[in-house]
């Protein structure tokens, strides 16, 4: 029934919000793996991304979402109804990262934004550990999402949206041993770097040029919680 209902989520916001204001275009989606634990790891830029990513994404995601917005009116029980669990911000939230870890041990896909927070649509952060951290332990094959046109439909701190194409571009998947292979112990530093250089490129490549940012990258568990949708 979960499925069913999250299909249905996803077809009605494809065809009323997204083709209202512009248009929703998905590339590369033949790059998500049809089976096994996934990490999707987009840009993050809008509160438009989680939406845009789950009606492009040929598989379901599973969303950490923050706990605030599960209080949200209608909202709240529709991400609830979506398999969508809370995060809390600003502490240590084992219990979500247990969840995630769960999930992707049962060979599921689950979307994490690998920045942390949201960004300006100009540069691009450095990666967090929160993606190396569950790459390492579950073994997920992880797939590098840009994400071009959410920071001009509804960029941050707007509630209205303007229109625009947008577009959501699935780049070759790799895993933590992938990177290892190559780089040994430092894959823990290295694999970051990589997913964020593939995140750049993809969105360079559909038009949206950006620079990088030297901001340092966080532990494994604040980089993990300060990763909601």
């Amino acid at each position: 029934m979960r499925g069913a209902w999250y299909d249905f989520v996803r077809w009605l916001v494809r065809n009323t919000f997204f083709r209202a204001t512009g248009g929703l275009k998905g590339i590369g989606r033949e790059n998500v793996p049809k089976s096994g634990p996934v990490i999707i790891a987009p840009y993050h830029v809008s509160n438009l991304d989680p939406p845009a990513v789950a009606c492009t994404c040929p598989r379901r995601l599973n969303f950490m979402a923050k706990e605030e917005l599960f209080k949200v009116p209608i909202l709240g029980p529709i991400i609830r109804s979506l398999d969508a669990f809370p995060l809390k911000r600003g502490e240590g939230d084992m219990e979500a990262i247990r969840h995630a870890m769960a999930q992707l041990e049962k060979g599921m896909t689950l979307i994490v934004f690998p920045e942390g927070q949201r960004g300006d649509g100009v540069s691009i952060q450095p990666m967090t550990k929160g993606v190396t951290m569950l790459a390492r332990k579950t073994g997920a094959v992880v797939v590098p999402v840009g994400i071009v046109g959410t920071h001009k439909v509804l960029p941050r701190g707007q509630s209205k949206p303007k229109r625009g194409k947008i577009t959501i571009a699935y780049g070759q998947p790799f895993t933590y041993s992938d990177i290892e292979k190559e780089h040994g112990k430092a894959a823990k530093d290295v694999f970051g770097d990589e997913l964020q250089k593939r995140i750049l490129e993809l969105c360079q490549k559909n038009g949206l040029a950006l620079k990088t940012s030297s901001t340092p990258q966080h532990s494994e568990e604040s980089a993990v919680r300060e990763t909601p949708v």
